[in-house]
């Protein structure tokens, strides 16, 4: 009991948790990989995975510490984010109530997760009744929007993301509704960072794919350091989400990490962390919790 779990899910983009899964690896008790027992995406496509990423799991798990949960994560009357949230609750109950549950995507690379676990154990009160007290955190993306030959594009300002929770009851993807607690953790978001045929595969297959917009894809494809300037409103779904673009010359994840580190541009200034949580804690203050579960089963 009160474990750091990271759950991560097992799919066709398999090849991205060789750069996320190590960046959490030491600070982690345990690591589920959730994997559909057919080998199928939220969408019911088929998809394989190579035998060397097995071997490669083998190989970087010297403290025994990752395991694969196999089940059946496709329901074919579900749509594809009914079925995201689904896999998420299944995971989190097989991850453990009373341990803090992580789920960090396949494309998410956590900067400093020792110092996300610091920041975590400050709530360890919250593991004790979690189903009386459910709670979430939430951290930060950079998110890299395209990798170019000499650097890449990446969307100027930090966007919340969801990262943790004492109570899986998941309700739209990794949102439970409960109370959120934003802390200043910093991941780079590799989620558009693909070649183009990887992206379009993800459109296809993601769970946000009946929301996409119209624009985004010829965006992305024109996209390059001489011309991001020019390109506005770039977000997949709302484009005026994310409105501009700004560039790094560098693809090294070492230099990415110390540049993110240190550009104040990127980072969540202390006052407004204090308001969003004493926000989040305002709100959740009188309001009831429904604490039964409603998963898509």
């Amino acid at each position: 009991m009160k474990k750091i779990h990271v759950g991560f899910l097992l799919s066709y983009d398999y090849e991205l948790l060789k750069k996320s899964i190590p960046p959490v690896y030491k600070a982690a008790d345990a690591i589920f990989l959730a994997l559909d027992e057919q080998q199928r995406t939220w969408k019911g496509n088929k998809f394989e995975i190579n035998d060397s990423f097995f071997e490669w799991l083998k190989s970087i798990d010297v403290d025994n510490k990752i395991q694969i949960y196999r089940d059946n994560f496709y329901v074919p009357e579900l749509n594809a984010i009914q079925n995201d949230t689904r896999e998420r609750h299944m995971l989190g109950m097989k991850m453990g109530l009373g341990n803090w549950i992580v789920q960090v995507d396949s494309d998410e690379i956590i900067i400093d997760f020792e110092g996300f676990v610091q920041k975590l154990r400050k709530f360890d009160s919250y593991l004790t009744n979690p189903k009386s007290h459910p709670i979430q955190f939430a951290g930060f993306h950079i998110n890299v929007y395209k990798y170019l030959e000499e650097g890449l594009l990446y969307v100027n300002q930090p966007s919340k993301f969801l990262l943790a929770t004492n109570y899986p009851n998941f309700k739209y993807a990794k949102n439970t509704k409960s109370r959120i607690v934003y802390l200043p953790t910093y991941v780079l978001h590799e989620g558009l960072a693909r070649t183009e045929e990887e992206l379009k595969m993800k459109l296809v297959n993601w769970g946000h794919s009946h929301e996409i917009n119209t624009t985004f894809l010829e965006k992305w494809q024109k996209a390059n350091k001489d011309n991001y300037k020019e390109i506005r409103d770039v977000f997949y779904l709302d484009p005026e989400t994310w409105p501009e673009l700004g560039y790094f010359p560098t693809t090294n994840l070492e230099e990415l990490k110390r540049i993110v580190s240190n550009d104040a541009n990127l980072k969540i200034p202390a006052h407004k962390l204090f308001f969003r949580n004493f926000g989040q804690w305002f709100k959740h203050l009188f309001k009831k919790t429904k604490n039964h579960f409603e998963p898509y089963f």
